[in-house]
């Protein structure tokens, strides 16, 4: 199962955490996996793009680190967006990702 963990100081989210693979099919050819990745790297690229300073994504074997900077609108929206669509991944395949917010928030 993929494991996406959000964390968030006052109003802005500052840190996700992606861990783990969806097991929906083998490897190259789950399509969670694939979805899940498309949308990740889509929100990486165009944060990267539009503000290349403000993020850091650091990939591990099984684990991506997205860490927020420097908070902006642009790219609050975007990872706000981001999350919107893993949520709807999660809904057609929850025994294959969960979403939550980590609940040791400052």
């Amino acid at each position: 199962m993929i494991r996406v963990q959000w964390k968030k100081t006052k109003d802005n989210i500052v840190a996700i955490t992606f861990l783990g693979h969806a097991m929906y099919d083998d490897y190259g050819k789950d399509i969670v996996c694939a979805g899940v990745s498309s949308i990740l790297i889509t929100t990486v690229n165009a944060i990267l793009k539009l503000e290349s300073d403000t993020i850091k994504v650091t990939t591990l074997k099984d684990k991506v680190i997205f860490e927020v900077l420097k908070v902006t609108k642009i790219n609050q929206k975007l990872i706000l967006n981001m999350l919107e669509m893993l949520k709807e991944v999660e809904e057609n395949y929850p025994k294959n990702i969960t979403i939550r917010e980590d609940e040791k928030n400052e």
